[in-house]
């Protein structure tokens, strides 16, 4: 099979070597965090100057790894004075107190520390209080378009998209296919093993049901304003009666685990952040319409703009959701703590003068000089203008690497 290289994310991860920052690749399980991991080793392995510590949690190899004694133990045996050490950890929250060996080993001369995992909390809790600033957080998320039609080696074209819109981006589906019913297969497989060992195993969940019924609700519900007063409503009309407090903490539970994102609204005429009714988003589609069992015509625009919002993550943007007087604008997007700023809307087809109104009027009304793009997937559309708004097709914006 050819090896199929995510080279900007090795690019970033060699720009940190060097500089006595332990190196964190995060995300999802089954992004691709554990190839990047071993496309370093056998690279470095190539010099003879460098020795490779390698662990991967995964691997019963390994199961005898537990706790960070386990670890050091480990390391000493197979370290090499007078060589560059490369320690390599997969899945490293697997390891208890693992931030205490990082910690010491980074400060050894001739030594690189790279670590993978696949819990939020463990930057921010154990990294972040043990370490400190001396730790790099690289996000890895699942395929883009461009790298979908790399991977699957597809020509940009309808098509393509609509494969994207159905399959999503996981790298594994390379090696099981498009085929509907096998990629189906795949991805809940996926999904119910980031929920039993990153969610159910990690915070000892006990209403497993109910954390499947949440789980459903915000694949039904992606793009929606929605607070945990509202799913607690929802459920006990369904006969489910949870607190909105455990909605909080499960829902927090999904984030940490990379599955869902919580996108906030933000005021933009006051600019402030409001305190309820959050917008989530799937880290891939594919994994949402394999929860909410398919890509029904009715959430085709759902979709939409959970790859929109994916999109602008990758092109290393901070999202929110736009809150205006008269109405709603889906993204807005700012780098550099808000020195560059875009507005997205996203839409399906505009096909009449109602819809074209709604999606153009609420972005004429933001009265500044930042850029404003109506994403859709109207026929024939390629980049249009529209009094300073760009209406772009999906496919064309997928393709952009630079929105300013």
């Amino acid at each position: 099979m050819k090896i199929l290289v995510r080279q900007n994310y090795l690019d970033k991860i060699e720009k940190h070597l060097g500089k006595d920052t332990i190196i964190v690749l995060t995300g999802q399980r089954r992004v691709g965090k554990s190839y990047m991991l071993r496309m370093i080793r056998d690279t470095k392995a190539k010099d003879a100057n460098n020795n490779i510590i390698y662990i991967d949690k995964e691997k019963k190899a390994f199961d005898h790894i537990k706790t960070y004694q386990d670890l050091n133990a480990y390391i000493d045996a197979h370290y090499q004075t007078g060589k560059m050490n490369y320690i390599l950890v997969d899945e490293i929250q697997e390891i208890e107190e693992f931030e205490r060996t990082v910690r010491s080993y980074i400060t050894e001369p001739d030594t690189e520390v790279i670590v993978t995992g696949s819990n939020a909390k463990m930057l921010s809790k154990e990294l972040s209080t043990i370490i400190g600033g001396r730790y790099k957080e690289i996000y890895v998320q699942s395929l883009s378009y461009k790298e979908f039609l790399q991977f699957h080696n597809l020509q940009d074209s309808d098509d393509a998209l609509a494969k994207y819109i159905q399959f999503g981006g996981l790298p594994g589906l390379v090696k099981i296919g498009l085929d509907e019913d096998d990629a189906l297969e795949y991805q809940k497989d996926v999904l119910n093993t980031v929920l039993l060992k990153d969610v159910i195993s990690r915070n000892n969940i006990r209403n497993v049901p109910f954390l499947e019924k949440l789980t459903n609700f915000i694949a039904d519900n992606i793009g929606k304003l929605i607070s945990a007063s509202s799913i607690s409503k929802f459920m006990k009309s369904q006969g489910t009666n949870v607190s909105a407090d455990t909605i909080i903490d499960y829902t927090q539970y999904l984030e940490d685990a990379y599955i869902i994102h919580k996108v906030n609204r933000y005021d933009i005429h006051g600019k402030r952040l409001f305190e309820s009714n959050d917008k989530f988003y799937f880290e891939d589609n594919g994994l949402r319409n394999a929860q909410a069992e398919g890509t029904r015509e009715g959430d085709i625009e759902k979709v939409i703009e959970n790859i929109i919002y994916q999109h602008l993550i990758g092109l290393g943007y901070k999202v929110n959701v736009g809150q205006l007087q008269a109405g709603e604008i889906d993204f807005v997007c700012t780098k550099k703590a808000g020195a560059q700023r875009i507005y997205i809307q996203a839409s399906y087809i505009i096909a009449d003068d109602a819809t074209r109104e709604r999606e153009f009027g609420n972005l004429h009304n933001i009265k500044d000089n930042y850029p404003k793009y109506v994403v859709s997937m109207t026929p024939l559309v390629t980049r249009n203008d529209d009094n300073g708004i760009i209406h772009m097709h999906l496919r064309n914006f997928l393709m952009l690497e630079n929105l300013e």
